[in-house]
């Protein structure tokens, strides 16, 4: 597989307003890509049509060798190769971490009871929380919800993660433990896309970084270009979120 994820001229509209217009881009296996731009940008627009959670009016997109816009795609293996952790945690309220964990595996694999505590032990410990296998989302703060709703995702051994803006609910030091797990996750070879303001996290663990502007690519190259942008459009955006 030499490119993960590719968007190709890809236009999305809600009604009357354009939100991508002509957005296009390539995720190699392995890379992480941070997205970053203002609100309305149309950063996490173009993350929920990579998982056909929208639909495209127009333009190609495929993701680990599936067209995502073909009409006959089997959107249960498009979904068992990409994860996706929201802003919100999205966690059953009424079931224990455990069983969080292991509801799609045992629906969607088909795995004993057995394995799939076993899988929830492990993808607890990939996040730090195999101490809090039994306890219930209540009992955990926003950061280890959110910790948990990635080792969700990882339960279902994705090929490719999405992240939209999964620390903008957090305060610094929640936000600090969940961009932790992330990095981790990079160094280890996930295949990443992640819509952040966290320039910090995108300086440290991006491969690149796209700058979404308006509806489309504005700007995208190395970390460098948070440093050394090269358009007064990216310039102004850093100056006000610095």
């Amino acid at each position: 597989m030499s490119v993960a994820v590719k968007l190709e001229d890809v236009h999305k509209s809600f009604g009357a307003v354009e939100v991508l217009k002509g957005v296009s881009f390539e995720v190699a296996p392995g890379e992480v890509v941070a997205i970053i731009g203002r609100s309305g940008s149309g950063k996490s627009t173009a993350l929920r049509c990579i998982n056909r959670l929208e639909k495209v009016q127009s333009g190609v997109i495929e993701v680990c060798e599936r067209q995502v816009n073909d009409a006959k795609l089997d959107l249960r293996a498009l979904r068992q190769d990409v994860g996706i952790v929201f802003q919100s945690y999205n966690l059953f309220p009424h079931l224990t971490i455990a069983e969080n964990i292991m509801l799609a595996p045992r629906r969607v694999k088909h795995i004993t009871r057995a394995a799939g505590r076993a899988l929830a032990l492990e993808k607890l410990a990939q996040v730090g929380l195999e101490e809090k296998i039994d306890a219930y989302p209540e009992q955990l703060s926003g950061g280890q919800q959110q910790r948990v709703a990635i080792a969700r995702s990882l339960a279902m051994s994705p090929r490719v993660m999405l992240f939209d803006e999964v620390t903008s609910a957090l305060d610094p030091h929640l936000t600090g433990e969940v961009l932790r797990v992330m990095e981790t996750l990079a160094k280890g070879g996930m295949t990443m896309i992640v819509v952040t303001h966290e320039m910090g996290f995108a300086r440290r663990a991006a491969d690149r970084v796209i700058y979404m502007h308006m509806g489309t690519v504005w700007e995208s190259g190395s970390a460098d270009i948070l440093t050394n942008p090269q358009t007064p459009e990216l310039q102004d955006f850093l100056a006000n979120e610095l």
